[in-house]
């Protein structure tokens, strides 16, 4: 293998274990304030163990998610120093402020894990708040560098030099609303539909006393509230980033829907797949007029195809497959939400009213099936910009380095992803048994 395949190999699945911290963290603590909302609200000391136990859970995942993240970052210096050469003298802002963001989750997360108990009603929900913020702030500004690699500006290049660089317009690129909002709400979204299956995996014991069966069903309802409205957001947010696609980076479109010859009237193509031979996506289903009005709201808008484009500029077509599985999901999620509350809402008045299994099983497998989204989000993204690792400025195959051994250190790394995973679960599942949920109700007196 080529060295630029084993970077993006290795960089590739670097970004996809922390990807997987990350995300839960800032939707976690999302959780977590909301948790402390309700304990105020409903005045309803199971809510602020639910706080608690979210608190200690997030903790663990911020031990991994804080050394994976240092890796991503020594990694982007050791595997890519020509795109670090260009970072460095245009979009090194966003990355400075992050510092301060995990400052600041990191501070009043330490003051709320260990003083939560001795802290006024106020304190807990500040606190809780700044934890919610500072681990989005984290989120949004690491995401202002990547929207900037999809569409760059705040800077020119004159005789290959870097120059007239404008550090906040760089930050601030035409990319960066529709892309750190889409960030956000699947955060948001993936950390609520994990702790829905929890909450619902809980629920499946036949086991429970009756007071844990009523915390686990109001930290179901919690979550479940939570992750309708967000995975709602998502789709708009989605839908934003389709608008964007079709006016800054025209290309990554007609790839996710392997398009490709210029029309009006373009249809949305899901299922099948693309061949560059056939002209046209094999075994597709097309929607007529539908990728038209998702982009510009008519039918009739013309939108550019591949055969637009120099082959050799074409993201790889494999990112078709990668859309359909996100919008999929995406919208998978939405029903099962939805039926969800519904489900609740109409049933609600019965007396011991439960989920029937089903439905809790669908629960359950909504919180991987999230996971899985946001992954294959995040490969469609970085995918779809190749050969590019800053568009249209600097190709892939220029950013990465020339050193050797990169195929020895992808397997060890793949490795310690692979124990860490089972480690941090372990640590997860022997903490929470050790500390069962009967001891935090009795201590705070639920």
């Amino acid at each position: 293998m080529d060295n630029v395949l084993l970077s993006r190999m290795l960089f590739g699945t670097s970004m996809a274990f922390h990807i997987i911290f990350a995300t839960l963290t800032v939707g976690i603590s999302l959780m977590i304030f909301f948790s402390e909302i309700m304990r105020v609200i409903r005045k309803d000391n199971d809510y602020a163990v639910l706080a608690k136990r979210l608190t200690k859970g997030l903790a663990i995942l911020l031990g991994v998610a804080i050394p994976t993240g240092t890796i991503v970052a020594v990694m982007l210096s050791l595997l890519w120093p020509g795109f670090m050469e260009v970072v460095g003298q245009v979009i090194a802002l966003p990355f400075q402020i992050e510092i301060f963001a995990f400052f600041l989750e990191s501070l009043f997360l330490a003051i709320y894990v260990y003083a939560a108990d001795r802290l006024a009603t106020t304190m807990r929900i500040v606190s809780s708040f700044f934890i919610a913020f500072g681990a989005v702030a984290s989120a949004v500004l690491i995401t202002s560098a990547h929207s900037w690699m999809n569409t760059p500006q705040g800077f020119d290049v004159v005789n290959g030099e870097i120059t007239n660089v404008d550090p906040l317009a760089a930050a601030l690129s035409t990319s960066f609303w529709s892309t750190s909002l889409h960030v956000v709400s699947t955060a948001y979204m993936t950390g609520a539909f994990v702790l829905v299956a929890v909450a619902a995996f809980k629920l499946f014991k036949p086991s429970l006393t009756k007071r844990e069966r009523n915390y686990h069903h109001k930290g179901l309802i919690l979550t479940l509230v939570f992750a309708f409205l967000m995975s709602l957001w998502t789709g708009l947010t989605g839908h934003d980033t389709t608008v964007m696609l079709y006016e800054e980076i025209p290309i990554k479109l007609a790839a996710a829907e392997g398009l490709f010859e210029t029309q009006s009237n373009a249809p949305l193509t899901l299922f099948g797949v693309p061949s560059p031979e056939a002209n046209e996506v094999i075994g597709g289903l097309e929607i007529p007029g539908m990728l038209s009005w998702l982009a510009t709201y008519s039918t009739d808008a013309v939108i550019q195809g591949l055969n637009d484009f120099p082959q050799e500029n074409w993201p790889p077509l494999i990112v078709h497959t990668l859309f359909n599985v996100m919008v999929f999901i995406g919208g998978g999620l939405i029903g099962i939400s939805g039926i969800g509350l519904l489900y609740w809402f109409i049933k609600r008045k019965q007396e011991d009213f439960r989920f029937p299994k089903w439905l809790l099983a669908a629960f359950v497998a909504s919180g991987p099936l999230a996971m899985i989204g946001i992954e294959t989000g995040w490969i469609f993204s970085c995918t779809g910009r190749q050969p590019w690792t800053i568009f249209d400025v600097q190709r892939t195959a220029d950013a990465a380095t020339t050193s050797g051994n990169l195929g020895i250190i992808f397997f060890l790394f793949a490795v310690l992803y692979a124990v860490l995973l089972v480690i941090t679960s372990l640590v997860l599942y022997f903490y929470f048994k050790r500390n069962p949920l009967s001891q935090d109700m009795s201590s705070l007196g639920s």
